[in-house]
């Protein structure tokens, strides 16, 4: 699934159509149902921006497409006059630019889903202070690691970036949140959206079961974590606090 830094990268390259009246089409069918291209078509794309996991275009008239792309989707900008092949979800369609989202199992209208979400982790500066109020707010039993995956507390956090700030923090996935100081998480939350901002380097942990680890040498592991069971990875090691499932 892409994650908060994908989507601030894929806002930057929508932005090439703000400000610019916008002609919508629907080819796949499952989208042309939803009647999301008859509400924006000849409207003027005013603002494109990124909040956690969302992309959120704005329309002259306060109207809003939230887009979500799950595992699979994926929004690409092209010229004008480039042939648009398939069907995909939506096409915007400029005077030089357009834009093609594929794949892409949530478009739908307004803002309400996001209204629940917490702090973006890339905001700059990171607002912390808040993302640590909203952590200590949840059930202090929560696993670290399945905490940071909840949008509702930290907005913008997936399951690689949560491997890679935990790893680089020294922190353990399965420790329980009352476990962790505050100023632990801070640091946790600062180092994660550092990472995300200079997501260009290679996973240390992340997808890296049976290596080993690059701090210390131990075997890196990997075992699936909370309700949802997303694999995570880590170093027994190195990682301060308790293995997986408590162990």
């Amino acid at each position: 699934m892409p994650e908060g830094d994908a989507l601030h990268r894929a806002a930057e390259r929508l932005r090439a159509l703000e400000g610019e009246v916008v002609t919508a089409t629907s080819p796949n069918p499952r989208a042309a149902v939803l009647g999301i291209a008859e509400q924006i078509d000849g409207k003027r794309l005013e603002r494109v921006e990124a909040r956690g996991k969302n992309l959120l275009l704005s329309f002259e008239g306060g109207l809003v497409v939230r887009s979500h792309l799950r595992m699979n989707g994926r929004w690409h900008v092209q010229p004008a006059t480039r042939e648009v092949l398939g069907r995909p979800w939506l096409v915007l369609r400029t005077e030089h630019w357009q834009a093609v989202q594929r794949n892409g199992p949530v478009l739908e209208v307004g803002t309400r889903r996001v209204a629940r979400l917490g702090p973006d982790i890339m905001l700059e500066p990171p607002a912390t202070g808040a993302m640590v109020e909203r952590l200590r707010r949840a059930d202090q039993s929560r696993e670290l690691g399945e905490a940071l995956l909840d949008q509702t507390l930290v907005a913008g956090i997936g399951n690689k970036w949560k491997a890679e700030a935990l790893f680089e923090a020294g922190l353990s996935p399965w420790s329980r949140l009352r476990d962790v100081p505050d100023a632990h998480l801070e640091r946790l939350l600062t180092m994660a959206s550092a990472l995300m901002r200079g997501s260009r380097r290679r996973n240390r942990v992340y997808r890296r079961a049976g290596r080993p680890c690059p701090r210390c040498g131990a075997t890196i592991r990997s075992y699936p974590q909370g309700e949802h069971a997303r694999m995570t990875y880590w170093c027994p090691a190195c990682q301060a606090g308790t293995g997986a499932s408590g162990s």
